[in-house]
């Protein structure tokens, strides 16, 4: 598969290129884009000042740019916490999309917003301050509303951002976890791209 894969609020941290050899090892294809021009945070406080400086249309626009190159392949938008925020708005508005992977974050869904079998999965700390049980519950009901085939794994005890081994909120366990149930969902969104050729 193709994937974007964005970072989160911390920027692009070794973490998050960690990630991407490990879904290259799993024989996918994967761009990082870096939203922060280079910056990375070891607080949530610094990196959200930073992402409110540039604003989030800003984000969105370098984050566009970046996919734009690589979008009628039909990318697998994929992103951590704020990337995931990302990655969410880029693929319902790319029909083309193939999947949508996100780790600990969501986003707000347009009313008319339309991802038709788009496969989704979100994988989520329970419970996190960030994505609030009630705000997931109405998230998942306005993704089913846009027609999307959506999948939650939660994680008890976890932190927000569980699966960077360099952050307080790190997880082995979950973080395993969370791999093996999303190289998985990759490997299905191929073998279905495959049976469609």
């Amino acid at each position: 598969m193709d994937i974007m894969l964005f970072h989160s609020v911390h920027g692009l941290r070794p973490a998050v290129l960690a990630a991407a050899e490990r879904l290259r090892a799993a024989g996918h294809t994967v761009w990082t884009p870096d939203l922060f021009d280079g910056r990375v945070y070891d607080s949530v406080e610094q990196g959200r000042a930073y992402k409110d400086e540039v604003g989030v249309d800003e984000l969105l626009k370098r984050a566009i740019v970046a996919a734009a190159p690589h979008s009628e392949r039909g990318l697998v938008y994929a992103g951590f916490s704020l990337g995931a925020a990302v990655a969410q708005n880029l693929a319902l508005g790319d029909e083309k999309a193939r999947g949508l992977l996100l780790l600990h974050g969501t986003s707000d869904i347009a009313e008319n917003a339309r991802a038709v079998d788009l496969p989704v999965q979100l994988h989520v700390a329970d419970p996190d301050p960030f994505e609030p049980h009630d705000w997931l519950t109405a998230w998942y009901l306005q993704m089913g509303r846009a027609g999307a085939d959506v999948e939650v794994h939660r994680y008890p005890g976890a932190g927000h951002l569980f699966t960077d081994p360099e952050l307080p909120d790190w997880d082995e366990e979950a973080a395993g976890q969370t791999w093996r149930v999303a190289l998985g969902f990759l490997d299905m969104l191929g073998k279905d791209g495959d049976a469609a050729w």
